[in-house]
């Protein structure tokens, strides 16, 4: 709801998460700048958080299982402010900020930011606190030649037929007698050939 007071718009609804944009690569910086800016400006009763949303992903680095953090969102932050003229100007004016996602179009810097629905906030933040990695990242695809590194099959030399990163397998084509037989194996049995 929107009450003008003062030729000046307050919003009544109370603290909702909203969707801010950011230039790409610079999220971090602008978590950080936009905290100091509601300290040094004592905003923290209107702006109570800033977050950029990062879930776990493993990736395959030489051979190892390697956990990494990664943007859900990169050009996107979210903060949980109670929205009013002031807020609004703190966020919106902090250097890296582009806008606020709103459900206006155009280009109108001053269009009315959406907030989030629970539900929405609800699941964001439901992934970005799950310990279970979400992604696995091998670096592997169909074709690679590889070389298995461990198993009953170690040094053979084959081609992955197909990859399974839910599982953590991959197959791979390795020829005995003359014929290509595909074994399945973990992305730890394989490496690049």
């Amino acid at each position: 709801m929107t009450i003008s007071n003062n030729n000046q718009d307050v919003y009544v609804d109370g603290p909702k998460w909203y969707i801010v944009h950011t230039y790409s690569g610079q999220e971090d910086i602008v978590e950080r700048n936009l905290k100091l800016r509601i300290q040094s400006l004592g905003m923290h009763e209107k702006i109570i958080d800033v977050v950029v949303p990062t879930e776990e992903e493993v990736v395959f680095k030489d051979g190892q299982r390697t956990p990494e953090r990664k943007k859900l969102f990169p050009g996107y932050i979210l903060v949980q402010m109670t929205m009013d003229d002031d807020s609004w100007y703190i966020v919106r004016n902090t250097p890296g900020v582009t806008g606020f996602v709103s459900s206006e179009d155009g280009n109108d810097r001053r269009s009315k930011p959406t907030p989030l629905e629970d539900s929405q906030v609800d699941e964001i933040f439901k992934q970005v606190d799950s310990t279970t990695p979400s992604k696995v990242k091998i670096g592997f695809q169909n074709g690679d030649v590889v070389r298995i590194n461990e198993g009953p099959f170690v040094d053979f030399i084959g081609a992955i037929n197909d990859v399974d990163e839910s599982k953590g397998k991959v197959r791979v084509l390795v020829s005995f007698f003359g014929r290509e037989t595909p074994v399945e194996l973990d992305f730890l049995q394989v490496e690049r050939a």
